[in-house]
């Protein structure tokens, strides 16, 4: 009775950590219901299950609980991609490991049924360990992309749908024999596959693989719930599952792509290749300023709107935005921060600094939000927002970007763009906006560039 009241109290506490987190006023909250949802669910684990050795199990507990700790203690904010991609990594191999110790020992689990395992616990734990596999192994690949410490290598289409369709075979083969060799050639074929999938997927695409993965280790994870009789984890598996395939919906939408097309597009190696070519110096002609140019122009701004992008992470020059905004509104001018849903490397990835450097909330508006001021803005101010502001999406067909929604920055009176380089963005085209007339670009790190502009607007 009460490891099922505890249970309950878990489900429940996870449904509104989802929808706590589903708004960045209430995020907080969220996370304080998730916290109590994790620990109801541990409590209720300890009460119901029979443990041999307590002992080393609340060992194990502790020490897991010391390097989460250690790990948000570390991590910083422009690395919070790739820790999440970690993390996710870690649910698909729990998936799998519970998976295997449900087929090694399935008296413990209450799923055997007369000489063998039922047929419906064979196709969970089949489902569960497959997708879990698959998790672990591609966002291993997702963390090292993130990391950039792995460029990516183009697997063939064909290759990939082998993959899959021998392990769809494998899983049936699984379920009418319990072979355990069949079930062990099912796992490795997932291992490889779930590596080859994340191969050939390009940077610019890594928010849709993080979380599409996300979305894996929901179904994994419930997938287990089931063979486990486990209605907590039954629940948040697919709270996590749905709500990343929704996301991950989102972000298709926002790229105006499919997600098959993102996974099958083979754009590993070829982006990287065009960013390396575009690096070079360009050809065109384009207008450099300095913070100097820019707090003057800033200055005399009655509205401005800032475009965080991957630029800012790098940078980490959202302090410096916030100081450089609450200037420019002690002078009178209206300033807002216009988020497209792919910007960064992770869902939500500019919230997030924003949120960090205690930007409020009501003034970063998403793409449909906020696209139509742009033609009303007297400074569209870019913070490494390539791709995303790239005319090309409207004006180039033969552009891998076109039809991609983008922030029409080009339709505000001056353009104040920050970039390291003149170098392409992760989809390797070069963005026409560098060369507009009302563009001026400034090169250099983006938070000495802002930080040199709240300098200058200090003096004013």
């Amino acid at each position: 009775m009460v490891p099922d009241i505890l249970y309950l109290v878990a489900s429940v506490c996870f449904i509104l950590a989802i929808k706590g987190l589903s708004s960045a006023e209430s995020a907080t909250l969220g996370n304080l219901f998730g916290i109590t949802g994790m620990l109801a669910a541990c409590m209720a684990a300890y009460v119901s299950v029979d443990f041999a050795n307590l002992e080393l199990s609340l060992a194990a507990l502790c020490v897991g609980a010391g390097i989460g700790i250690a790990i948000a203690k570390m991590i910083s904010m422009t690395s919070l991609p790739e820790m999440v991609a970690g993390f996710h990594s870690l649910v698909g191999l729990a998936a799998t490991l519970v998976a295997y110790a449900a087929y090694f020992a399935p008296d413990l689990f209450k799923i055997s049924e007369g000489s063998g395992i039922n047929k419906f616990s064979l196709i969970e734990m089949s489902l569960g360990a497959a997708i879990g596999i698959i998790t672990f192994t591609g966002s291993i690949v997702a963390f090292l992309k993130l990391r950039g410490s792995y460029r990516g290598h183009n697997i063939p289409v064909e290759f990939n749908a082998f993959m899959i369709s021998s392990i769809v075979c494998l899983i049936i083969y699984f379920v009418i024999s319990q072979n355990s060799n069949v079930f062990f050639g099912m796992t490795a074929m997932a291992l490889i596959f779930g590596a080859t999938l994340i191969m050939p997927i390009g940077g610019a695409d890594m928010p849709v693989i993080v979380s599409m993965l996300n979305s894996f280790s929901g179904w994994a994870a419930s997938g287990i719930g089931f063979t486990l009789h486990n209605d907590a984890l039954i629940i948040t598996g697919a709270l996590v599952g749905s709500s990343g395939a929704i996301l991950s919906y989102i972000m298709c939408k926002g790229m105006n792509r499919s997600l098959i097309n993102v996974i099958f597009s083979q754009t590993a190696v070829t982006n990287n290749t065009a960013v390396t070519e575009n690096n070079k110096a360009p050809q065109k002609s384009y207008k450099q300023g300095v913070a100097e140019d820019a707090a003057f122009i800033l200055q005399n701004a009655n509205s401005v709107i800032i475009v965080p992008g991957y630029g800012m992470a790098t940078s980490q020059c959202q302090y410096a935005l916030k100081e450089m905004g609450d200037l420019l509104k002690k002078n009178g001018a209206t300033v807002r921060y216009a988020i497209h849903p792919v910007a960064g490397r992770m869902p939500g990835h500019m919230n997030v600094l924003l949120a960090e450097a205690n930007v409020p909330y009501d003034d970063v508006l998403e793409l449909d939000e906020i696209n139509s001021d742009f033609k009303n803005c007297d400074v569209a101010y870019v913070v490494g927002a390539n791709d995303v502001t790239n005319p090309a999406a409207k004006n180039d067909p033969t552009s891998s970007i076109y039809g991609m929604p983008i922030l029409d920055v080009e339709k505000a009176k001056v353009v104040l763009f920050l970039k390291r380089t003149m170098g392409a963005g992760y989809a390797g085209v070069d963005n026409e906006l560098f060369y507009a007339q009302n563009t001026m670009m400034l090169l250099g790190d983006a938070k000495k560039t802002t930080e040199a502009i709240v300098k200058e607007l200090s003096k004013k």
